[in-house]
């Protein structure tokens, strides 16, 4: 009894000790989660749970983000999550977003994950119109933006109209010219066919490389009053605010925070983050590896298809010249037997024709030895004997042309054997043709500057060398070379597209942006620094971070 009683205790206490929570969402670009937080946990409590959930370690760029009456705001680290103005009712949802931005995105992203996430929230913010995108850039982000999800090109699956339900170009872009959804989805399929062999992750970056080139790119806009003041005479520094607390809030922890993050990239990486990139280092030399390990197996399969299909239509053509060998035969032999028969008739009445005219002549002699004594007697026998010597003649000549026609029809029916001979070995000649010649592939060797692997049954296993890394550092330093000297191409690309579409411009179409950027275009000043210089309004000034 007592032991029961002490049970119950222990459990009412072990109820009562449990910690009370709230039910949190989160939503990131392409997924959302539901977190159980504890009542006392702090910002920096669950921004840790979801980084960890994520797989991210580049967490000094995002934030959790949420509206106050149509003000967005962030979570701070070090305040309970319930102490911010946020809603009570459950879940309360939070949206984990990039809150600063990398001044060269393909040497500050490290991680696989960081640098899809940025590559989803920019895209979303140029399709959103939050950052002015020119027309002919539209594009080209576009044709990175299928490559990044379909992969390669191929003509027999992506048919005309497989883009027909994909956002890819902004309205703005859209509704300014005058184009058919099918001229564009042309545009950007030609620009796509150029990106073969390029990975997800390759894809993502060369957009993100030409996005944060944007004059609005990590641009955040906000109206304040311009009542500037300067502190210091010597020193030019301004003082201005917003009409709402929570602006100037947010605006001076998005200051700090990039103060933070400028000051980071000016110093040493930190242990962690060179671990990091040494594991980026590798991961990208072993996919490297894989996709020329791929490629190879690709080459050898369309070559051993190939081959397969010479060798089908090799087989195919054989059959067909031993059918036409054989039809030949068929044929050779009936007029064979033809000729035969016709010469055996000829050579029956030819032997006939010989016999009547022996006869005949047996007959002139014998008229010729009996004696006539009438004149009478003896011009009818003189006229029986011309006649006999006409039809003696006549028979002759039959039988000398009847012993011609048996001779020729004798040499054809020889030339008729000899074609059946002829059609009888070119076809044991087809029949005893090889099929599928010998094949021995040899396997491609490994490029010489490539770091070695060893390969065993379906692992891969790797060895990296300090030189392999100095080699794998000089190949990414020779790439950053040739991407400069491709970029000049690019541009050539763009301003002819620019140039090809400009007849179909809508002028009284263009927005205030597109204007502005044509202005800086014209001066050879487009870049996000001319952009955030301009006065939007009189009397009230925007403010960028």
């Amino acid at each position: 009894m007592a032991g029961a009683i002490a049970s119950r205790m222990s459990f009412s206490s072990l109820k009562r000790k449990q910690p009370k929570t709230f039910t949190v969402r989160i939503v990131t670009m392409d997924a959302e989660m539901e977190f159980n937080c504890e009542m006392k946990w702090k910002g920096k409590d669950l921004f840790d749970l979801v980084c960890r959930t994520l797989g991210l370690r580049e967490t000094w760029f995002f934030g959790l983000q949420y509206t106050i009456k149509d003000t967005v705001a962030w979570l701070k680290m070090d305040k309970k999550v319930l102490d911010h103005d946020v809603s009570k009712e459950e879940p309360v949802t939070f949206h984990f977003l990039a809150k600063f931005y990398p001044e060269n995105a393909e040497e500050e992203l490290v991680q696989e994950i960081t640098q899809h996430l940025f590559f989803l929230q920019v895209k979303k913010q140029i399709l959103d119109e939050k950052i002015y995108c020119p027309p002919e850039a539209s594009v080209l982000l576009a044709s990175y933006a299928v490559q990044a999800k379909y992969g390669d090109y191929d003509p027999s699956v992506h048919k005309r109209g497989f883009l027909a339900q994909e956002e890819l170009l902004p309205k703005r872009v859209i509704n300014l010219y005058q184009m058919t959804p099918e001229m564009w989805e042309e545009r950007i399929t030609a620009w796509y066919a150029e990106h073969r062999g390029r990975a997800r992750d390759e894809a993502e970056m060369e957009y993100l490389k030409i996005a944060q080139d944007l004059e609005m790119y990590g641009v955040n806009y906000f109206a304040i009053r311009f009542t500037i003041k300067p502190l210091d005479k010597k020193i030019d520094v301004f003082k201005f605010n917003s009409s709402k607390l929570r602006v100037n809030k947010l605006i001076l922890q998005l200051c700090i925070g990039n103060h933070d993050l400028f000051m980071r990239r000016r110093k040493a990486d930190s242990l962690e983050v060179q671990q990091m990139k040494a594991q980026a280092r590798e991961e990208k030399a072993r996919k490297q590896m894989e996709r020329q390990r791929l490629a190879r197996e690709k080459q050898m399969r369309e070559e051993a298809e190939r081959t397969r299909d010479e060798l089908e239509r090799r087989l195919l053509q054989m059959k067909e010249e031993a059918t036409m060998a054989n039809e030949a035969l068929m044929r050779s032999e009936e007029t064979a037997d033809l000729l035969a028969e016709k010469a055996q008739i000829t050579e029956e009445e030819a032997k006939l024709l010989a016999q009547k005219a022996a006869e005949a002549e047996q007959e002139m002699q014998r008229i010729k030895a009996t004696a006539i004594r009438t004149e009478e007697e003896k011009r009818l026998m003189e006229q029986k004997v011309l006649e006999a010597e006409v039809l003696a003649l006549k028979m002759a000549e039959e039988s000398e042309r009847r012993a011609k026609e048996a001779d020729q029809l004798k040499q054809d029916l020889q030339e008729a054997r000899e074609a059946e001979r002829r059609a009888k070995q070119k076809l044991l000649e087809i029949a005893t043709k090889p099929t599928y010649p010998p094949m021995n592939p040899i396997p491609a060797p490994l490029p010489p500057d490539i770091p070695s692997f060893n390969l065993i049954g379906d692992s891969l296993s790797f060895d990296f060398k300090d030189t392999d890394m100095k080699r794998l550092s000089m190949e990414i330093e020779k790439e950053k070379v040739e991407y400069m000297e491709k970029s000049k191409h690019l541009q050539e690309q763009l301003n002819e597209l620019k140039t090809e579409i400009e007849a179909l411009k809508l002028k009284e179409r263009e927005t205030a942006l597109d204007i502005l950027h044509n202005e800086n275009s014209d001066r050879g000043g487009s870049s996000k620094h001319n952009t955030i210089k301009k006065p939007q309004a009189q009397g009230r000034r925007p403010i960028c971070i």
